[in-house]
């Protein structure tokens, strides 16, 4: 490394002063000097072509002579493509980006835009290009190959930090009268198998874990949907891992058996159960299985059920994202889910310094989809809505006589 640097500090020197032929036949001698690799060596200090450093070479060596007075005019050579087509930089430009730059209705607007298909085009428009060009005009131009970014936002509600603000102080509110209040939700599901995983994991090196090519759902051993319950006050996870389908009776299942097991244990004394919820899936705000669900556990638990759902287009913003399933994440990160035992075991298993708990149970239970409610069936649930978006905050109270259908 040191011989290279000395070389290049030898040439930003003298090649001020020298022609293209010396500085052909001054490479070519630091290359001889050098020995074996010098060809290469002199090419990365200087920038000049590896076949610049070998004419310099031969020319030395005299195979191939050249007359003292033959150098090559500065600026002589073949001449550029974009000074030979005008245009040029303008058609690609108007290909790469056609709703921009150029014509909307471009053949290439819904193609794939790579250097090959851009060359293709640029051919029928009567420019001679190869694709090696095109990506040299292209990195000139600027361009580089990019992925999609997000950060787009979209349209908000108009009440969306109302609704955060409301959130923040019921949950603060239900708290301080030692009440419990969960953060719900469907974490993504998994397929169960032998199948990539995000994410590295310590491996003997040069033995990583072997997964299969594709992510083609094994029948045999199916899928995993893990529904998680945060308890707010208590830094306290619980998930069931369901085999079926993700339906709010899935969801409330979940937050019964969560109920049995630890809630009850950890409150009490618990009136109220407070639940906030992101505005779709399993546990929509629009959804009329999930209200009857509640109305179900309500009469079987006694509680008066508060709901609180997240606006729509927020569900990263929800607690139970970052505050549990962010940690099950990295605990399983890199290795293959190849089992539901595996996975309650990983789940179960997931710590973090700031005192995080989970407890993991597989739940083997049949979820139907397509379950639907008649209007009569609703008005048996007895659901009051908040004076605050009713459709997104709203209570579901025990009825005094008990109508639910099981």
């Amino acid at each position: 490394m040191g011989g290279e640097q000395q070389i290049r500090a030898k040439y930003r020197a003298l090649v001020p002063t020298m022609d293209e032929r010396q500085r052909r036949l001054w490479a070519g001698t630091e290359a001889r000097a050098l020995g074996r690799g010098g060809i290469a060596v002199v090419a990365r200090a200087t920038g000049l072509a590896r076949n610049t450093v070998v004419r310099g070479l031969e020319e030395l060596s005299e195979r191939r002579p050249l007359s003292a007075s033959c150098v090559r005019r500065p600026g002589a050579g073949r001449k550029r493509a974009t000074l030979l087509a005008p245009g040029l930089a303008t058609a690609l430009e108007s290909l790469v980006e056609p709703v921009t730059r150029g014509d909307p209705e471009s053949p290439l607007r819904w193609t794939s835009k790579s250097t090959r298909h851009l060359a293709e085009e640029l051919n029928a428009q009567g420019y001679e290009v190869s694709h090696t060009l095109v990506a040299g005009l292209l990195q000139e131009l600027e361009y580089s190959l990019q992925a999609n970014r997000k950060t787009l936002e979209g349209a908000g509600h108009p009440d969306r930090n109302a609704q955060f603000e409301h959130i923040n102080a019921v949950v603060t509110a239900q708290l301080r009268r030692g009440q419990p209040a969960i953060s719900v939700d469907t974490k993504k599901k998994e397929l169960v198998g032998r199948f990539k995983n995000a994410g590295r994991a310590w491996r003997p090196q040069g033995n990583p874990e072997k997964v299969k090519v594709h992510d083609f759902l094994d029948p045999e051993k199916g899928k995993a949907i893990p529904y998680g319950v945060y308890d707010l006050g208590r830094n306290l996870g619980w998930v069931s891992v369901g085999v079926d389908h993700d339906t709010a009776a899935f969801a409330v299942a979940t937050i019964r058996r969560w109920w049995r097991e630890l809630g009850r244990q950890h409150y009490p004394r618990a009136t109220s159960l407070l639940i906030t919820a992101d505005s779709g899936g399993s546990n929509g705000s629009r959804l009329r299985l999930w209200k009857w669900e509640l109305q179900k556990l309500a009469q079987q638990t006694g509680l008066v059920l508060s709901v609180c759902h997240l606006p729509p287009g927020t569900s990263k913003w929800n607690k139970i994202e970052h505050r549990l399933f962010s940690f099950i994440s990295q605990n399983w990160r890199g290795q293959p889910l190849l089992s539901h035992a595996a996975i309650v075991s990983l789940i179960a298993a997931t710590k973090t310094k700031s005192g995080l708990k989970v407890r993991c149970v597989l739940d083997t239970h049949k979820y139907p989809k397509g379950v639907k409610l008649t209007d009569e069936q609703m008005t048996v649930i007895n659901l009051k809505p908040d004076a605050f978006h009713g459709d997104w905050n709203y209570s579901v109270a025990p009825r005094q006589t008990r109508r639910i259908v099981k």
